[in-house]
């Protein structure tokens, strides 16, 4: 079958704040952990989660590394006491997602853990051991990077299972979407840039709560009309995941956007805030419009996709071979073709891939006719130039890329694009409403002073 298979639908844009709490009875919990023999306090309790703790160590800990990492990026770091709260409720669905991951035995072994390390140093250009003096260099401990990596891997392995494995979309969903892409305009229309400000009040909610959260909403409308900055009204009392960042959502296509918000923005210049709330199933929107551009899509009757002409030497592991072996043989030819080696006959000796005969050459590929791992390392290429070995299903895979072209899509990659679109904007949304049904139903008591349950979407 060789490298080349078709990707399923996959739709990883998590939001780690966008759930609401309300907690059920609680278990009886001390504010801080059992003393040791010698009588001291062994830690303080930041957060009591469900039958588990979040201690204060673990918190200052993790406000150190990220405080760290907005700093060496020249981001701008939030107050504290904000920093510290943000933090703390991203640790606390963490970890509600981890004890559901633990409760469905969902498992991340050392080996996908060493796969996903060694892929990060690849998209680096650098090997493992050059990677990991960067990072520790960077103040960041190995372990707790390496601990890292394996949560993610377990939140994705558990959304996988909870949410996107039951994301389907029909062919009556992708035929409508290319129909709305169609016209005169089509692939012509503008991307949006917006600002918004989310109050939370789900059509469930009682009269009253829901009845308060409009008038929180007209209050701001009028606020953000009379001339109060957007942003730091956002700052101030958005509930959506993007407050710290004043409510900013970026670039998107009316594609990926509510649809009352692209019929907001055709009356809008930019600048302007539109001049009534907008109601949704979650609660209130005020919405200001920042900027248009020229959309980035193309016409649906003919996408342009950019093709990569790609070549390889692939060695399998096993029999014979282990993983080591492996990546140290392409080491070695990898380095004779840098020196002036000639590539394809390298492949055409030791490759283990129906390309062999080739040169190892795969021809004009287009973007998801690849394994991920082999697309990833084939993005980061200039022309002509060498991966170091590359770790996917199949083996170890020296890559070198040829060349690339802008090339219109045939019927099916269309469809198959707008699938891929669809699915992904349906599996955010049921990924938002899964996160907010599981630490629903919850248990989470804070123990620090001033900290609340986090009431976003």
């Amino acid at each position: 079958m060789g490298i080349m298979k078709k990707l399923r639908l996959a739709a990883y844009a998590a939001s780690l704040f966008a759930v609401a709490g309300m907690m059920p009875a609680a278990p009886a919990y001390a504010q801080q952990l059992s003393m040791s023999g010698s009588g001291q306090t062994v830690d303080l309790i930041a957060a009591v989660v469900n039958d588990g703790v979040i201690t204060q160590r673990e918190l200052d800990e993790r406000v150190a590394l990220i405080s760290r990492r907005l700093s060496q990026q020249n981001a701008p770091v939030p107050p504290a006491d904000q920093l510290r709260a943000q933090v703390l409720n991203q640790m606390v669905l963490e970890r509600i997602q981890l004890q559901k991951a633990k409760e469905d035995g969902i498992t991340v072994d050392d080996a996908a853990v060493n796969r996903t390390l060694e892929r990060l140093a690849q998209s680096n250009g650098m090997d493992l051991n050059t990677y990991r003096t960067r990072i520790e260099a960077a103040g960041v401990p190995w372990s707790t990077f390496t601990k890292d990596a394996r949560t993610e891997l377990t939140l994705s392995k558990l959304r996988e299972k909870e949410v996107d494995s039951k994301i389907s979309v029909s062919d009556a969903e992708v035929a409508n979407y290319i129909a709305s892409q169609r016209g005169p305009n089509a692939g012509q229309q503008s991307d949006l840039h917006f600002e918004h400000i989310f109050i939370k009040a789900p059509l469930n909610a009682s009269e009253t709560d829901i009845e308060a959260a409009q008038k929180k909403a007209d209050a701001l409308l009028k606020q953000a009309q009379s001339g109060s900055k957007f942003s730091s009204l956002a700052k101030s009392n958005s509930q959506a995941a993007d407050a710290s960042k004043g409510g900013d959502m970026g670039f998107l296509s009316p594609s990926k956007l509510p649809p009352e918000w692209v019929t907001a923005a055709s009356t809008l210049r930019p600048g302007e805030v539109n001049p009534a709330v907008i109601r949704t199933n979650d609660g209130f929107e005020i919405v200001r419009l920042v900027e248009r551009r020229q959309g980035q899509g193309t016409s649906a009757a003919a996408p342009q996709l950019t093709q990569t002409h790609v070549r390889h030497i692939l060695l399998r592991v096993g029999d014979g071979m282990s993983e080591p072996q492996a990546r140290q043989k392409l080491l070695e030819i990898r380095r004779e073709v840098a020196a002036g080696g000639d590539f394809a006959k390298f492949a055409r000796t030791y490759s283990q891939d129906g390309s062999a005969s080739q040169g190892g050459d795969l021809g004009w590929i287009s973007p998801g006719e690849t394994v991920p791992e082999f697309e990833r390392a084939m993005n980061t290429l200039q022309d002509g130039q060498l991966s170091e070995p590359v770790r996917t299903e199949y083996g170890y895979h020296l890559i070198q890329v040829l060349g690339r072209r802008e090339a219109e899509g045939s019927v099916a990659q269309q469809m198959d694009l707008a699938r891929q679109a669809i699915g992904q904007r349906k599996a955010e949304q049921a990924y938002a409403d899964w996160l907010r049904q599981l630490r629903d139903t919850a248990y989470v008591d804070y123990k620090i002073s001033g900290m609340t349950p986090p009431q976003q979407h």
